[in-house]
């Protein structure tokens, strides 16, 4: 049953007379489950909604163009509930939470209706057949899917699911059907590394052009896994190993396809101690959003930023003393680009602080899983000068709170007033910031 929670005021619904309260069941005679059912069926121009008020039915009416919204609001986005995660992944990240945090830290969705509306990745272990006719019917396209391996047996042993194995013949009809792939690979030592990677690429890559492109990111691992599987991080010298695995292959594809296909996350070449590809390497950022690239990216677009405010940054005299807080994986780059800046701008002091996440364990070393508290305790002390800015990956989604509910405000109430401020990935924006130049 889908209530409706809101009528846009002098809208297109609230001028047939549709009220709060009312419940939708079809849009032109199709049953309305959930938020794909209801934009699908949306885009028709003459549209006539079944709808009931107090149990008694009514239908309206109305005509409109293709992407006009009528002005209803429901009471969730997805005009249902998450779908929750059936999986017990060996690797699984929430499973290594300490005991105490937020509620909807520890809630697991594989919701294929988040992968369409906020990108989100899922294992199609919740889908069934109809599920996956309904994706093609609407050609939701690309789907984004945790693939981990197409050795069914070894997904079975991974995920924890006797329906890891059979769902892999989901991606065939999928590709078939035009629907685009975007995958991922968490890579486990001793699980799905060596053979097992090259069988995954390899399969992958017969879905191609299906198959857009596919990450490979190395299992996070918290000190929080007392009673779970044990599992191994990567040595520098492994990583490598493994950067010269999934490069060798990407280039059989580049090759046969025109485009590489598989990328290792910057993770991988930050523990192996490599450089990182130039943006060209990247094509068209594809996995962006799973830290392949970002860092190559972000100075990208912080050099190019810097060439277009050349004869500015020569009139930038005013004194300005900033402090930036990273974790330690990224830490020599965005040092790197603040050095390059500083250099370059008389007056201009910035201090790089990596932080240590003593929350999680030492060896989660990404800036969005660093906690507040650990900011405040490390700085404490600390000569911070007239800001301190923090990457905004540190927040959720709603910018409010850091992962241990700790606010920016409290952060700077911690450490003696200064102000804070979160920056984002985007080169650009990071370059005006450490300015104070804030549009």
């Amino acid at each position: 049953m889908v209530v409706i929670k809101q009528v846009t005021q002098s809208g297109i619904a609230d001028a047939l007379g549709i009220q709060a309260g009312d419940v939708l069941h079809q849009v032109n005679g199709h049953e309305i489950r959930d938020v794909l059912d209801y934009r699908f069926y949306l885009t028709d121009t003459a549209i006539e909604l079944n709808l009931s008020r107090n149990g008694t039915p009514y239908s309206a009416r109305l005509s409109k163009g293709e992407y006009d919204d009528i002005g209803l609001e429901f009471e969730t986005p997805l005009m249902d509930q998450k779908h929750t995660c059936a999986n017990r992944c060996v690797f699984c990240f929430i499973d290594q939470l300490p005991k105490g945090m937020r509620k909807t830290l520890y809630f697991k969705d594989d919701d294929d209706r988040l992968s369409f509306l906020h990108g989100n990745y899922v294992t199609l272990t919740n889908l069934h057949d109809a599920d996956i006719e309904r994706l093609i019917t609407m050609h939701i396209s690309p789907v984004n899917i945790s693939v981990h391996t197409t050795n069914p047996e070894l997904r079975v042993k991974m995920m924890k699911n006797k329906r890891a194995g059979e769902v892999l013949s989901y991606l065939r009809k999928l590709a078939d059907a035009g629907i685009a792939l975007c995958t991922q690979i968490v890579l486990c030592k001793g699980f799905n590394d060596g053979l097992e990677l090259d069988r995954t690429m390899r399969d992958l890559a017969s879905y191609f052009p299906a198959l857009r492109s596919c990450s490979i990111v190395p299992v996070g691992l918290t000190k929080y896994r007392e009673g779970l599987c044990p599992l191994e991080g990567f040595s520098p010298a492994e990583s490598a190993a493994v950067i010269a695995q999934v490069n060798a292959f990407g280039e059989e594809c580049l090759q046969k396809y025109g485009a590489r296909l598989f990328y290792c996350s910057d993770e991988f070449y930050i523990r192996a101690g490599l450089p990182l590809p130039d943006e060209t390497f990247y094509e068209d950022f594809s996995q962006i959003e799973n830290g392949v690239g970002m860092l190559s990216s972000m100075r990208g677009e912080f050099d190019f930023e810097l060439q277009f405010l050349q004869e500015t940054l020569a009139d930038f005299h005013a004194p300005r003393r900033v402090s930036v807080v990273t974790g330690y994986a990224a830490y020599d780059h965005i040092n790197g680009l603040c050095r390059d800046l500083q250099e370059r701008v008389n007056g201009l002091d910035i201090r790089v602080y990596r932080i240590r996440n003593d929350f999680f364990g030492e060896s989660v070393t990404v800036a969005g899983l660093l906690t507040g508290q650990d900011v405040a305790a490390q700085l404490a002390g600390e000569d911070l000068g007239d800001e301190l800015l923090f990457p905004a990956v540190m927040l959720r989604a709603d910018g409010d709170v850091f992962l241990d509910d700790m606010t920016p405000e409290q952060l700077s109430e911690r450490l003696g007033g200064i102000p804070v401020r979160a920056t984002e990935s985007d080169g650009a924006v990071f370059l005006r910031t450490l300015l104070g130049i804030y549009e």
